[in-house]
């Protein structure tokens, strides 16, 4: 595709503020700030890397900070770390590192990965008194971690085929369908996606679904959408997208394409995701997975995002199956519909439309009604450069109102998943909203003079309050009635 020229410019902001980071790490590096509080041990000594820091980073760091990972830095050793050690006393007290931005004072999340003022306080005196390595005995064990860049360890394996990346310009959401791996009735327990060059991935999702005959493999779908030099479609008026003037390119292998006019045949959801800052999904811990009939279709929707550099990305997807039936059917918002929807979703998101200069605007609410019991386990709230808070509040059958996830500082470069566990009774409630900033004070703005309207590219905007949640398995003959 051609270049956009401002749009390029701002696919190249993304990519480096999403996972590039190392030029704001080398600036916090180069920053000394007073420590807010003095760290004091119970024991009085002094603090020392092995006995009082390793420990901190174990839990808190080193699952993006190691060889591979996300992190630009690895955090595995008294040799990687002794270099860093006034970003990471800046990044804690600023509470930039870890990446966590809900709001203490409401839900309680089983992945909180903040730091307790007192671990903060011990970084701090680590490193205001010279960053002393002390004794290696003191260390705890080393985590053993998974070879190969795989957290899970899958059972399966399946490689998309190879994507040509451009250096600039602006590619739209793509679409591709593959086969299952799975020959029988299968229940998966944990999907991790593994790309090749996760610096210009913005997203893959991807759902299991009925194979239908007119589906073609490996082949990448996409719509084209004529867009103006700041990026934005020109399709949209006043946020309603006219869908004028679009037609789809499908690319066969790398090369041939062609071109006709309608709507596209396949399209992704969002049962599985990879996003940056949040590689896998794992419903072992819960006794959960998900029921996949034998010779299902993998429909993804994949979104990659042009950095400077061409590439060619070579990414694979790894599961684990259950090797007896799970206790627990898990399923995305809009996993399912119709008669076994467990919830009903009303959000007129596509009208959004943010105007220029505006600090704080309120878009669409969004409503979410449950018609069955079942259990929450996670929220994942998911908006552009442009959002910067998030609330979800519900409301029980009995009229209770309850804040059960509030996220004032939202951050675009962190796709995170907060996860809980939540029993939430037939006839209750949620409402959720986003709040947007489009004027110059955002530094992720591209140009805070401009409408701004709903749209899949990172300059345009969303505001998607994903939720996940547990069911009861069900009997064998509710999952024949799925095949």
């Amino acid at each position: 595709m051609a270049s956009l020229g401002k749009a390029e410019n701002t696919t190249m902001l993304i990519r480096i503020s999403v996972l590039g980071l190392a030029t704001f790490v080398l600036l916090l590096s180069a920053i000394e700030r007073p420590a807010t509080a003095g760290a004091s041990q119970e024991s009085g000594g002094v603090v020392t890397f092995y006995k009082d820091v390793l420990p901190i980073l174990q839990k808190n760091c080193q699952s993006c900070h190691r060889p591979g990972q996300i992190g630009p830095m690895s955090l595995l050793s008294y040799k990687e770390a002794r270099p860093w050690t006034k970003a990471i006393k800046t990044a804690v007290v600023t509470k930039k590192m870890p990446p966590w931005f809900a709001d203490p004072r409401y839900g309680h999340f089983n992945n909180d990965r903040s730091l307790k003022p007192a671990e903060i306080e011990t970084l701090v005196a680590w490193a205001d008194s010279g960053a002393v390595e002390g004794n290696p005995k003191d260390a705890p064990v080393p985590i053993r971690w998974p070879a190969d860049g795989w957290q899970i360890q899958p059972d399966v394996f399946v490689d998309l085929p190879p994507y040509s990346v451009p250096a600039r310009g602006v590619k739209e959401w793509e679409q591709l369908a593959i086969p299952s791996p799975f020959l029988e009735d299968t229940w998966v327990t944990s999907v991790e996606v593994l790309p090749g060059q996760p610096a210009v991935v913005h997203h893959f999702c991807f759902n299991f679904e009925k194979h239908k005959p007119t589906t073609d493999y490996n082949v990448y779908e996409w719509m084209e959408v004529p867009r103006d030099e700041d990026g934005v479609s020109k399709d949209r008026v006043r946020g309603v997208d006219t869908k004028e003037g679009i037609v789809i390119r499908r690319e066969v292998g790398s090369t041939e394409e062609t071109r006709r006019p309608g709507q596209q045949t396949i399209r992704g959801g969002n049962q599985f995701c990879y996003l940056p800052g949040l590689p896998y999904e794992d419903y072992r811990p819960v006794n959960a997975g998900v029921f996949v009939p034998a010779g299902s279709d993998i429909v993804m929707s994949l979104h990659y995002t042009p950095n400077g550099a061409a590439v060619i990305d070579r990414t694979r997807i790894g599961f684990t199956v259950a090797k007896v039936p799970p206790a627990k059917r898990f399923v995305p918002q809009d996993g399912e519909e119709g008669e076994n929807a467990p919830v009903v979703r009303r959000h007129a998101i596509r009208e959004l439309a943010i105007p220029p200069y505006e600090s704080n605007y309120l878009g669409p609410a969004a409503e979410i009604t449950f018609l069955k019991d079942l259990e929450l386990v996670w929220f994942r709230p998911h908006a552009h450069m442009r959002a910067t808070s998030v609330q979800y509040k519900l409301t029980y059958p009995d009229g209770r109102e309850e804040i059960v996830l509030n996220v004032p500082r939202y951050d675009f470069n962190w796709q995170l998943t907060y996860r809980t566990s939540l029993k939430i009774p037939k006839g209750s409630r949620m409402h959720v909203e986003f709040r947007y900033d489009n004027s110059a004070n955002n530094k992720y703005n591209p140009n805070p003079g401009k409408w701004v309207y709903y749209g899949d590219q990172s300059w345009e905007e969303m505001g998607t309050p994903n939720i996940g949640f547990l069911v009861d398995r069900g009997t064998d003959e509710d999952f024949k009635n799925r095949r």
